[in-house]
């Protein structure tokens, strides 16, 4: 993985993230919550040598005392001492408890040795503390030491710092508890965005059409809400920035090269929903306001969307002409101002479209049409479900294949690619719709409008 799929991975999935987290996080609080608080004390006791006449006894003593420091420690939390602490202090568990909340150390570099203990309460904490230096200076000094002089030890053992009961818990942490929490929970947020990442096979952008496939994207346009209620951009928005990408398309299939004057070109897709009637019709537009004559042909005899979004009337049209029921010249509908366009709805719907699409009458009615118009598009119904629209694509010149961002996924335009390229149709390039306009997967727009100076 490259750091720019890293990146555009956490960009797609901040949200999984970020609720992982938030989760992480609450789940700390609660647990800290709920927490017992548990108060911390501490003492400090200063070891020394008793007085001595000079300067190598002086230095003989600080290196016994500094060779028997770690054995007071260990005296401190042993039975001999805890026991006196329990009797001291009328505790109501045993030395073996005791020994789990006390605790002794060397404080590095030094001759103090601090010794903690902990409880549920504050007041207690300090009194064990205290208790516990009390009683190891009797037992080192009365017992443990021998007596020098017949009445005082080698060592003495002076209390420095009292513990005073803590007004605030060592325990739980509540900081420490929302750390731990959101980095826990953020890790699980990268673990299940990378896993959801992995898993999802659906294409979002043009790289990832361009990692599925070596044919060229055409064109690729922005998703519009208001597509369904106003499918013909071009006509109805000429200056916006979508109008701008179909005209953008109808300029870069002319420069694919075919074999006559007149192009015929098949628009499919997938799966249905993914814009290809949509595309077809704005495309169609577009090429008769550059002069071409230009023919609409609604090949998708099983749903038939064409005259509905052309606002024409579809009751008779393709199929009634191949059956040779209705003339050609009496289906086909002139549209728009311009007398470059016409639209050839579907009409009745056969019980056979494919062999009605494949028959030997479609191949001699796509010649007929050639000599009268300039381009030929036809919306033909999805690659996947049915094979119309690989066996027209098979008549004409070849296909432009639409692609839903975020709906199509690379294993189904693969095997809509597959479907073509098996019977050795030609794939003129996709077109990529739905495209975001925002975040990671943004489709960058650029829009110029016209006005009048004044």
């Amino acid at each position: 993985m490259e750091l720019r799929d890293f990146v555009d991975t956490l960009r797609r999935r901040w949200l999984t993230i970020g609720i992982l987290t938030a989760c992480g996080l609450a789940v700390a609080a609660l647990l800290a919550a709920m927490a017992t608080p548990v108060y911390q004390a501490s003492t400090r006791v200063f070891v020394s040598t008793q007085s001595v006449a000079s300067a190598i006894e002086a230095f003989q003593g600080s290196s016994y005392t500094e060779a028997r420091m770690q054995s007071y420690v260990e005296v401190a939390a042993d039975q001999l001492v805890l026991d006196r602490v329990v009797s001291e202090l009328g505790l109501d568990k045993s030395s073996s408890d005791l020994a789990g909340v006390v605790s002794a150390r060397v404080v590095p570099n030094t001759v103090l040795i601090e010794i903690r203990a902990t409880s549920e309460s504050a007041e207690e904490a300090a009194d064990i503390s205290n208790s516990v230096a009390r009683n190891l200076r009797e037992v080192v000094i009365g017992e443990l030491e021998e007596q020098v002089g017949g009445d005082s030890s080698l060592v003495n053992l002076t209390l420095v710092k009292r513990a005073t009961p803590e007004d605030s818990p060592f325990s739980p942490s509540i900081p420490l508890y929302l750390f731990v929490g959101g980095v826990l929970g953020f890790i699980v947020g990268l673990a299940v965005g990378f896993t959801r990442q992995a898993l999802d096979t659906r294409v979002h952008s043009e790289r990832d059409v361009i990692a599925s496939t070596d044919h060229p994207i055409l064109a690729g346009f922005v998703f519009d809400a208001t597509a369904t209620k106003q499918p013909l951009t071009v006509h109805s928005g000429p200056q916006s920035s979508r109008a701008e990408a179909f005209r953008s398309l109808r300029t870069n299939l002319q420069f694919i090269k075919v074999d006559s004057r007149s192009r015929a070109f098949v628009v499919t897709s997938s799966l249905a929903s993914e814009g290809k009637t949509t595309t077809a019709a704005n495309l169609a537009i577009a090429v008769s306001e550059a002069g071409k004559r230009t023919l609409l042909i609604d090949g998708d005899l099983r749903r038939p969307r064409v005259a509905e979004y052309m606002a024409i009337e579809g009751a008779v049209g393709l199929s009634d002409t191949l059956i040779g029921n209705i003339p050609l010249d009496d289906v086909m509908q002139e549209w728009g101002d311009s007398g470059n366009l016409f639209v050839l709805p579907a009409g009745t719907r056969p019980p056979n479209p494919s062999e009605l699409l494949g028959s030997n009458w479609m191949e001699e009615l796509i010649g007929v049409l050639r000599g009268r118009f300039d381009q030929i598009i036809i919306d033909a119904p999805p690659l996947l479900p049915v094979t119309d629209a690989a066996v027209l694509s098979r008549i004409t010149d070849g296909a432009i294949v639409v692609c839903a961002a975020g709906r199509t996924r690379t294993t189904q335009l693969k095997h809509a690619l597959t479907a073509l390229e098996n019977i050795d149709a030609r794939v003129l390039g996709l077109v990529m719709n739905m495209l975001p306009s925002r975040g990671p997967d943004s489709y960058g727009t650029y829009g110029y409008e016209y006005a009048e100076s004044k």
